[in-house]
């Protein structure tokens, strides 16, 4: 019988996050070529009665996401430095959180509104303004993951990314994890935070192309304020696909995101496969340790 619990995480720094029932895991490959791993157990606030609210849920994974994320990265980079005992301290990893989210709201969100704007002096019809103004977000979206993706250290962490997405499948079918295994599933995941950014910006073009574009600072705050909405709609729309894949009108949201993922993930080599079995397995044994008591 399958475990219906959906595990999942992101690629680090030479290493691979995996966040379970109730502990995230870390695995990382040190310089000297060992692996170095720390677990936790996750915050009530990410594992409590409130993660079964719709729409709220998605929210408190938007936050989880960035805490987790950057917590993550952090300890990732120590590792890579050799300084694993060093610690982000919460005022540091507040300020990287914030830092992340203004950089994202202002490309993805602001960023289309200067351009579009500069449209209405063409375009007298505030919906197809608005209409180009999704567009220019989602192609935003694509040339920004086409870019970083050329980078040679950005190249090896998508690697990781799909060594992730290769023991996610194999846990899901409730494979024995083992790398022979692993290879058999693709780098590609309906779940993945690739897969939610699309759709957060798919979401956001039906979203905003009702909205009026007056006054000018209603049209900024809109696409501030509207952002956890559009988040927690998103979400939903992905947990609804992991349950209705054969949805044709969930297929034509979610598809294209696995094609995405061609720009985010790379075929990994066996010592990544092994980093994310790792951090899987650890992550399982501390969820298995809670459902045993």
């Amino acid at each position: 019988m399958k475990d219906h619990h959906t595990y999942g995480g992101q690629a680090v720094i030479e290493g691979v996050m995996i966040r379970g029932k109730k502990h995230v895991s870390v695995a990382v490959r040190r310089p000297d070529t060992t692996i170095a791993i720390r677990s936790e157990p996750l915050y009530s606030l990410f594992t409590g009665k409130l993660r079964n609210i719709p729409f709220i849920r998605g929210f408190l994974v938007l936050i989880e996401i960035l805490i987790l994320g950057m917590r993550s990265l952090a300890y990732s980079a120590n590792v890579a430095a050799e300084a694993e005992e060093e610690e982000l301290g919460k005022f540091t990893l507040g300020v990287m959180i914030t830092i992340s989210l203004l950089f994202s709201i202002v490309l993805f969100f602001l960023t289309p509104v200067f351009i579009s704007n500069w449209l209405e002096s063409f375009i007298k019809s505030h919906l197809i303004v608005n209409l180009i103004e999704g567009l220019i977000r989602v192609f935003i979206l694509v040339a920004y993951l086409f870019l970083i993706g050329r980078m040679n250290d950005i190249k090896r962490v998508f690697m990781y990314h799909g060594a992730e997405h290769m023991a996610v499948h194999a846990r899901e079918n409730n494979d024995e994890l083992n790398i022979l295994n692993l290879k058999k599933y693709s780098t590609a995941h309906p779940r993945c935070g690739t897969a939610f950014i699309l759709v957060v910006a798919v979401v956001s073009v039906f979203i905003f192309v009702f909205l009026g574009r007056e006054p000018f600072w209603w049209l900024l705050l809109s696409r501030i304020i509207f952002v956890p909405i559009i988040a927690s709609i998103s979400y939903e729309i992905i947990r609804f696909n992991n349950k209705f894949s054969n949805n044709f009108f969930l297929k034509f949201i979610v598809g294209p995101s696995l094609a995405l993922q061609s720009l985010t993930t790379r075929e990994p080599d066996d010592k990544q496969l092994e980093i994310a079995l790792v951090a899987i397995n650890k992550t399982i044994e501390l969820d298995n340790q809670i459902s045993d008591l």
